[in-house]
């Protein structure tokens, strides 16, 4: 599976920004999905994840419940809604694809990648 993420830009402290993760190749309710993010100088951070086949989602407790993974199989694409965003989400947004849901960095299919910078 390919997976191509969009939907980053620049957005002011308190903002939204949807995220948008779209697949090919394969059909997404396949795999679970998870989000990342890698700020500069700084390791890549897990974010989230939702499951294949019921579309649960587990997040990162330092995220305080501001993002919210979705996905629409119809359009084999997956969501991350963030909200209420401060300068420290500026980072490098990942998806990725893995047949296990797993709360680590060892997803076997990654994106490229979408630049979110909050900024006043």
């Amino acid at each position: 599976v390919q997976l191509q993420a969009s939907g980053g830009g620049l957005v002011r402290p308190g903002g939204s920004l949807r995220l948008s993760c779209a697949a090919s190749g394969d059909k997404l309710p396949y795999y679970a999905i998870g989000w990342f993010r890698q700020a500069p100088g700084q390791q890549r951070e897990w974010l989230g994840v939702i499951t294949s086949a019921a579309g649960v989602t587990y997040y990162a407790d330092s995220l305080k419940g501001r993002f919210a993974i979705s996905r629409d199989n119809a359009k084999n694409t997956v969501y991350l809604q963030m909200n209420d965003l401060q300068p420290e989400d500026t980072a490098v947004y990942y998806c990725a694809a893995d047949r296990i849901v797993t709360r680590t960095l060892s997803y076997d299919y990654w994106g490229q990648g979408t630049l979110v910078t909050v900024s006043s």
